[in-house]
């Protein structure tokens, strides 16, 4: 089995793992400055599952911000029929990109992806 963890930031959950790029809700961090993203919710080193009450102690995820960047144009369009009202809005998410560089157990041991 392979190391991984999940992770909460912005609100939202993401399961990741050494290597992967991810694009969470804007941080207030510099472009290439490393990070450790917390909390970390479960952890598995490869042959256990420790899942947090509700978050695990030692475990530590470490990323590097890559870029800044801005999602997708969303669009929301109302309209009531027969009324002459129209309403239409626009939305980009601000996001920033971020590189899983390791996955730490809780105990003192790095897995690198192996």
């Amino acid at each position: 089995m392979n190391v991984y963890a999940v992770i909460e930031t912005g609100g939202k959950q993401y399961l990741v793992k050494p290597d992967d790029t991810l694009r969470v809700e804007r941080l207030a961090k510099e472009v290439g400055e490393k990070i450790d993203v917390r909390p970390v919710l479960a952890v598995s080193d490869g042959a256990a599952l420790t899942v947090g009450k509700p978050e695990v102690g030692r475990a530590k995820v470490s990323a590097v911000v890559l870029e800044h960047i801005r999602g997708p144009k969303l669009v929301s369009f109302k309209k009531k029929r027969r009324k002459g009202y129209s309403r239409k809005l626009g939305h980009r998410q601000e996001l920033s990109v971020l590189k899983i560089e390791s996955v730490e157990t809780s105990e003192t041991e790095t897995r690198n992806g192996t």
